[in-house]
């Protein structure tokens, strides 16, 4: 690292202090917020006295904010010490974490919008184990200092040296934003928005304006009703589709030696590395308003800990491959994480005829298909969606037969991961082959693992 970074020391073995600016980008939100609530109740207020109660209020709730954002920067320090990162932080409830650096899956570097307009970034620590504190957060170095920490604990994470630069990544998919925002809005939830209003149309046609009586006033009520829960729908859809545009725009997919590099964000940028070995499954969907136009989205499961601490951590978690993308350059991606796996699977994989009546609609959708390192499903009729898993990373192997299943002589079969997020299903399978496939796909996984070491 240049001997001009502030944080050089700190990768020696001396403790220093995140940047001076931290605690400016860490109240950057809770100071709006405070500000946002408080001003229209002190606007809102007839007499002075209220007014300049509502006023000190609000100034006491920021001068906190601000005090505490700038403690929690004075009480935390950072080091590393030999093959360990070491924080310190806290000061009433003091935390001493310790990653070990060759437990370290991923470093990533995120920089909400606050911390941007500063020049400012945050490097998270992903590492493996399922305890409490699995991730740790520098919050915030300058993007200077974050990408060269970043590039040094990777360094010394894989035995390397300290000065070893971060391996270049090729560019394999880029998201076409336009796209982005037109796969958002064609989502399910706006067919019952649309229904909503159509309803409402028809009820306002069929009596426009008739005498006034009751059933007059009970029709408009019921117009105004529908009218109200559609605007809801149309405010939380809106704020949906924004929220999926800002954190998937501009998404950018690279491959280096360590992982998959995933880039994206509109007001806050992430850059994360999904290692290799953290993969569990592969998924390729093809939501309804999606197949005319011939588009798809893939996700990767990744291991994880079976709780977030966090609800706001599941996405961070489950990451994408492909947020959308045509059909032809989603099974491009595919074959690049599983080379050898069919683009489409054939009926020569589907379940015995009887199965039909057992899942009417969704059987001319069923099947799969196996060899000796992937597993590949295929289910669902509305939403098709094709799980590729990775034989050396499953968990368990299961049968599962309720009263018409076993009616039918036929059996589910599942497959699960570390993943956690989703499962491989074969479902509707023949009862004997579905036996003989635990017995097969249990010698295959250990098989594979044996190989994978």
């Amino acid at each position: 690292m240049p001997a001009a970074s502030s944080q050089a020391p700190a990768l020696s073995g001396t403790w220093c202090r995140l940047h001076p600016f931290s605690p400016v980008a860490r109240i950057g939100i809770s100071l709006g917020v405070v500000l946002v609530i408080g001003l229209p109740t002190f606007a809102g207020q007839q007499t002075p006295s209220g007014q300049t109660v509502d006023l000190v209020v609000v100034c006491i709730a920021a001068v906190l904010v601000v005090a505490a954002a700038v403690v929690s920067w004075l009480v935390t320090r950072w080091r590393v010490v030999g093959d360990e990162l070491q924080i310190d932080t806290g000061l009433v409830y003091r935390q001493s974490l310790r990653f070990p650096l060759r437990r370290v899956q991923a470093v990533d570097i995120v920089a909400p919008l606050t911390a941007r307009i500063l020049g400012l970034a945050e490097v998270r620590i992903v590492s493996a184990g399922t305890g409490h504190h699995q991730h740790g957060h520098l919050a915030y170095l300058s993007n200077q200092d974050a990408a060269l920490v970043r590039a040094q604990l990777l360094a010394l994470a894989h035995g390397l040296a300290r000065e070893t630069p971060e391996p270049p990544a090729l560019p394999l998919f880029h998201v076409d934003n336009g796209r982005l925002i037109t796969a958002s809005l064609l989502r399910g939830p706006w067919l019952g928005l649309l229904l909503l209003l159509a309803i409402a149309a028809a009820l306002a046609a069929v009596n426009p304006g008739g005498p006034a009586g009751s059933a007059h006033r009970d029709s408009a009520e019921a117009v105004a009703s529908l009218v109200s829960a559609a605007v809801t729908g149309v405010l939380a859809l809106g704020l949906d589709v924004a929220r999926t545009v800002n954190g998937d725009f501009d998404f950018t997919v690279g491959e280096a030696p360590d992982g998959l590099r995933l880039h994206r964000g509109l007001l806050q940028k992430r850059h994360e590395t999904v290692p290799y070995g953290r993969i569990q499954a592969v998924r390729l969907l093809q939501p309804l308003l999606w197949r005319p136009f011939g588009w798809a989205r893939v996700e990767l499961d990744v291991a994880r800990q079976p709780e977030a601490r966090r609800q706001g951590e599941a996405r961070q978690l489950s990451h994408l491959l492909a947020p959308v993308a045509t059909l032809d350059q989603a099974r491009w991606l595919i074959g690049r994480l599983a080379p050898g796996v069919p683009a489409t699977l054939t009926r020569s994989g589907a379940p015995p005829r009887r199965a039909i009546l057992r899942a009417p609609l969704a059987y001319h959708y069923l099947s799969m298909w196996h060899d000796g390192r992937w597993l590949v499903t295929q289910t669902g009729r509305v939403r098709p969606a094709l799980v590729i898993v990775p034989l050396e990373k499953a968990q368990s192997i299961r049968l599962e037969s309720g009263p018409l299943l076993r009616a039918l002589r036929l059996a589910n079969l599942r497959v699960d991961t570390a993943g956690r997020r989703w499962v491989a299903e074969a479902l509707c399978r023949d009862e004997d082959e579905a036996n003989v496939l635990v017995e097969r796909l249990g010698g295959l996984a250990r098989q594979a693992r044996r190989l994978s070491w």
